[in-house]
């Protein structure tokens, strides 16, 4: 898809950060819009943005872990446009929480927004991507879909989770020569709103806490790359076919060390992060070398 003029392109939480990025750059470029957000007063001001250019633009109140709400939308987007080209699966959530001490309702929540939302968006669209006879799956995953830190782990869950069946999808199109590219997006810090929204679980704040401090506030510090960028980066990808679209100096740093060192990482990953709680002695390998 060397041209995005006159193509379609279906994009969950287009409301802010990357998801608007995307919509404003597309737009710029001649491509039609079917954008959609759980916040519909959000999506319709990236839609009157995006609007400006000249474009077709549509949007959507959605719940992407609404399986019959996401399939509902897609088929709308093609009765209303035409034709889809692109399906981006961007809307996303963060839940800081510990593997043993995190609830299952918020498991279930974080997974459903982040890991089935992209499959529910991925199953839905794929049919008529095909039909296009040019389509593509944009599905973002995480720089936390390649490595794992601690107070973490149902993030990590869910893009380490978007990862692996975005791989497999890709090798799925190119055995089955289906006229459809497939792309796993891995965004280092991205200057959105994620952290500011994300939830915190109790048992996080005792293991990890450091006084009243809001965690949120020093996530946010690595936060160094703009939406912009990001959009500008994921589009290049997109127009040469990648299978894989790291975005940022931290995200392809952190990419390389875990080529390198597989295991041995989460050594580093420890001393840091104990570092960073005033802990400068972290335990050795082992159990608790990771509590």
């Amino acid at each position: 898809m060397k041209s995005f003029t006159d193509k379609v392109a279906a994009i969950t939480g287009a409301g802010s950060g990357i998801g608007r990025a995307l919509a404003l750059n597309l737009a710029a470029q001649r491509c039609h819009l079917a954008l959609s957000d759980i916040n519909e007063e959000a999506v319709k001001e990236t839609a009157a943005q995006a609007q400006k250019h000249g474009v077709k633009v549509t949007t959507a109140r959605l719940d992407v872990s609404d399986a019959a709400a996401v399939q509902a939308w897609a088929d709308q987007v093609v009765a209303e446009h035409g034709k889809v080209n692109m399906i981006f699966n961007n809307a996303g959530v963060s839940l800081g929480s510990t593997a043993e001490g995190v609830s299952r309702e918020d498991f279930e929540w974080i997974m459903g927004i982040n890991f089935w939302g992209v499959v529910y968006g991925t199953q839905a669209f794929l049919p008529h991507l095909k039909a296009s006879g040019e389509g593509h799956v944009i599905n973002i995953s995480s720089l936390f879909g390649l490595l794992s830190v601690p107070g973490q782990s149902t993030y990590n869950a869910s893009k380490f989770a978007v990862r692996g069946f975005t791989e497999c999808l890709s090798q799925e199109m190119m055995v089955t020569r289906a006229p459809v590219g497939v792309t796993c997006v891995h965004p280092g810090g991205i200057k959105t709103n994620i952290a500011r929204s994300a939830r915190l679980s109790q048992d996080l704040a005792q293991r990890f806490g450091s006084g009243d401090k809001d965690p949120r506030e020093d996530f946010e510090k690595f936060f160094i790359t703009t939406p912009d960028t990001a959009a500008q980066v994921i589009l290049n990808g997109v127009r040469k076919n990648k299978r894989r679209v790291l975005i940022g100096r931290d995200a392809k740093f952190l990419d390389l060390v875990v080529r390198l060192m597989p295991s041995a990482y989460q050594r580093i990953v420890v001393r840091f992060t104990g570092k960073a709680l005033g802990r400068d002695k972290p335990a050795q390998d082992g159990p608790a070398a990771i509590s």
